[in-house]
């Protein structure tokens, strides 16, 4: 289930970082990504960003240049939240399959 934009926003792991540092260039961009890295709301901003079409900075753990991309390749997409809200969820669940699977 995807957060409201108010509440992922609080719960972001960059929620501490000058904003100016989230909006950098080059080879700068793939430091904030790493930030991005252990977000428990990456899957969330990046939808925002997407559904917004947000031009600027690293939100997700993606570039502008790489959401660009993303928007190229798949122009039908009508909701990234509930795609990636729905992936998000399956990949959970594999998780949790394959942990039980493990304890067997």
């Amino acid at each position: 289930m995807a957060v409201t934009t108010q509440a992922w926003a609080e719960l972001g792991a960059c929620k501490e970082t000058d904003p100016d540092e989230l909006f950098v260039q080059g080879a700068a961009q793939n430091r904030v990504k790493s930030v991005c890295q252990g977000c428990v709301v990456r899957t969330d901003c990046l939808a925002d960003a997407l559904d917004n079409r947000t031009e600027f900075g690293v939100w997700g753990g993606m570039t502008e240049r790489e959401r660009r991309a993303l928007l190229k390749r798949r122009p039908n997409v009508q909701s990234w939240s509930r795609l990636l809200g729905e992936a998000k969820a399956e990949h959970e669940r594999a998780l949790t399959r394959a942990g039980a699977l493990r304890s067997a």
